[in-house]
Parts: structure tokens; C-alpha cells; sequence
């Protein structure tokens, strides 16, 4: 494919804003929701995040691409963004890791860019508006043609996303999974005497079994369709439910899941952004699509006796008003928007948080919460 920067490009949003510019990366056509990321580094984890698949991403910081592409930072090797957006799109590579430009990567996973518009007024859209479909088009499309592209484009509420990003067959991650970079960066870890752990896969992140790793765990990844039977057949010391794309409401078969688990309630378990929305579902509390959303690097979430700065990314979140306090409590919330932001049951192993602890913004704020997890693990043991 063609390198296509500086070709002629625009932005269409459903309710018929146009942004024109330029591309970069791949040329062609992308379509779906469009939201905003406030982060000021990390473009390569966050692009490579699962749980953005089926957006097309605006990057608030200015200037993207100056520090390349490099083989530490994937979060998933296919499952990806379908577009982004930038200010200003710089091709001078400047990083040690760099091994190789931002838009060839672009180009070789036929991701679509646009530079050159104004972010922040397309934010403010965003953020006045709520989070809408839109189009990037480096094609000769007429804007009706386009606004009939988009409004055939499903919307993400009632959109179950999470096949097209889970593995489809069981597999096994373990601390030879670590490479010498991801061995760097371990701090304090805990001494966990190879604990199983069981992960159901709805779209995790790699950066997630590489901290369940660096804690001693041996980690099997299951589909997100797996039955009780499966899990427990693992003999798992403890189970994790990952984040991924979508409604949370639609992935029945893991609140299926949960709720039996739930209903053993004496194997551990910990939950992180779609999974904490699941365990929230299971329990029978409602979830809701925020106007927005939560993404980037310096969301505060806490309690009244700790306060931690938090990774978030997603577009949902659980009612706090529908969860029964008989069964489960609120242990954090979002101290932007008093969002829930953390969860555990009472009398029982388990708890979730909506933020991401492996991303480490912190950048230690919230590890504990894998050492709690095989702390636990180790007390049942």
C-alpha cells in the first residue's frame, strides 16, 4: 500500500460537523464511534488496546508519532484501532526503542489517519455532544454519501464486540513470556509459588498478563465463551475477567459465567474495566453509556482513605444506584464524576475496578491491587 501523507482528507460526524485535512497511513475509508483520549504518551499501547476496537481515536496531545513504533508497547497484535486522529503528525523519529515509523505501521495494518484539523474543537464536540459515529475518507465521497455510510454503521449501545477480539482457543502465559524489557520494569514483585490463574479473554491487554506474570502467576487464557465447566477444569487458584470493546450488557455468556462463579464464591477473583462491568451485571446491577467516556492517564479514583491516579479507558459504566449493597459495596470512585470505579463482594474473594492497574500512570498508584489478588489466592491456598 502507498504512503499516503499529506493526501487530501476530511472527517464527517453524524450530526453533519466536517473536519477537512490530511492523511497519513493508510488511504481508504474508516467508520465508527468516535472518541477522545486525553493521555499524553503511550500512543502505541493505546492504539493497540482491544477495548478501543471499532473506534476511530482523537489524540488530545498535539503531536503524535514523534517516538515511532517498537516491539514493547502492543497490548494485541491484530486487535486495533480503526482510525485516528491527530493535530499534528510528525514522521521524525526520535527513540531508542524506535524500530520503525508510525505511518508505515499504519500502513501495514491499513489504519486510517487524519492530521491537520483542529482537536480541540472536534473535542469539545465530543465532550458537549457525547461520543458519536462519524467517517475518515480519503476518497471523493460527497458528504451525503458519507452521512449514509455512517448512519448504517451500528451504534456502539447494544454492540457485542467482544468475538471479534477474544482468542478463539485456549493458551498459556507465564513468566518466560516476560522479555528483557518487561523483566526491567517489575518492581517489588510477589513471591507467589506459580499460582494457576485462569483468564477469560473478552480483549485483554498483553500488559496485563505480563504484570500477572511478574507476580508469579501462570496464567491460562480461555475464550470468552467458556462454560463453568472449562474454568474449573483449569483448577484455577484464582480467575481473572478482562476489559474489552462494547456494551457490557450484550456479552451474556461472561455474566452467565459470573454468576455461577459468584454463586461457589470461594475462589478468588478480580475483575478490570469490562470485567468489573460484568461482575457489576452478574450481581443484577445495571450498566449505562457514558456521554463521553473515560479515557487517559490522569483519572483520580479513591476512597476517603487513598486517592490513586488511574489508566481508564471505556465508554460504559455500572449504575451505582442498581447495585445491591446487601451483596456487594463500592470500594472506589471516579473523583471526576462519582462514577463507580470499584467493587467487591462481600463475604467473598472477589473484587474489579474500572481503571487499568497494569498501566501503572501512577506510576505505582494501584499495582497493589494484583498483590491483593494473589494475596488472596495465597490465603486459600
Amino acid at each position: 500500500m502507498k504512503n499516503t501523507f499529506k493526501k487530501n482528507a476530511k472527517l464527517v460526524l453524524e450530526n453533519g460537523y466536517i473536519f477537512k485535512g490530511f492523511s497519513f497511513g493508510a488511504s481508504g475509508r474508516a467508520i465508527g464511534e468516535v472518541v477522545f483520549n486525553t493521555g499524553m504518551t503511550g500512543y502505541q499501547e493505546v492504539m493497540t488496546d482491544p477495548s478501543y476496537y471499532g473506534q476511530i481515536l482523537t489524540f488530545t496531545y498535539p503531536e503524535i508519532g514523534n517516538t515511532g513504533i517498537n516491539y514493547e508497547d502492543y497490548e494485541s497484535d491484530s486487535n486495533i484501532v480503526r482510525a485516528i486522529i491527530v493535530r499534528n503528525f510528525s514522521n521524525n523519529i526520535s527513540n531508542w526503542r524506535s524500530k520503525g515509523s508510525l505511518n508505515n505501521w499504519l500502513i501495514e495494518k491499513n489504519v486510517v489517519g487524519l492530521c491537520g484539523i483542529d482537536t480541540r474543537a472536534l473535542v469539545k464536540i465530543l465532550r458537549n455532544e457525547g461520543s458519536m459515529n462519524g467517517i475518515i475518507t480519503t476518497e471523493n465521497l460527497d458528504n451525503e454519501e458519507c452521512m449514509h455510510l455512517i448512519g448504517n454503521e451500528p451504534k456502539m449501545n447494544g454492540l457485542n464486540l467482544v468475538p471479534e477480539v477474544s482468542t478463539n482457543k485456549k493458551y498459556h502465559w507465564n513468566k518466560k513470556s516476560l522479555t528483557n524489557f518487561d523483566q526491567r520494569q517489575i518492581t517489588n514483585p510477589t513471591k507467589s509459588n506459580n499460582l494457576n490463574v485462569v483468564a477469560i479473554d473478552f480483549g485483554i491487554k498483553s500488559s496485563i498478563l505480563h504484570r500477572l506474570a511478574s507476580h508469579g502467576c501462570e496464567v491460562t487464557v480461555l475464550p470468552h465463551n467458556s462454560n463453568l465447566d472449562e474454568v474449573l477444569s483449569s483448577k484455577p487458584d484464582g480467575i481473572f475477567f478482562s476489559n474489552g470493546p462494547g456494551d457490557p450488557s450484550t456479552v451474556l455468556e461472561g455474566t452467565k459465567l459470573a454468576q455461577q462463579l459468584f454463586e461457589i464464591g470461594n475462589i478468588p477473583m478480580f475483575g478490570i474495566c469490562l470485567g468489573h462491568q460484568i461482575f457489576g451485571l452478574a450481581l443484577g446491577a445495571k450498566t449505562y453509556k457514558l456521554t463521553f467516556g473515560h479515557r487517559g492517564l490522569n483519572h483520580p479514583c479513591g476512597n476517603s482513605n487513598k486517592i490513586e491516579i488511574t489508566s481508564q479507558n471505556h465508554g460504559f459504566a455500572i449504575d451505582a444506584n442498581t447495585i445491591p449493597s446487601h451483596i456487594a459495596e463500592i470500594t472506589h470512585m471516579n473523583l471526576n464524576d462519582k462514577t463507580v470505579a470499584g467493587l467487591k463482594l462481600k463475604g467473598k474473594p472477589i473484587f474489579s475496578v474500572q481503571y487499568h492497574p497494569e498501566a501503572g500512570p501512577g506510576p505505582h498508584d494501584s499495582d497493589y491491587l494484583f498483590t491483593k489478588f494473589v494475596s488472596l489466592m495465597l490465603e486459600k491456598c
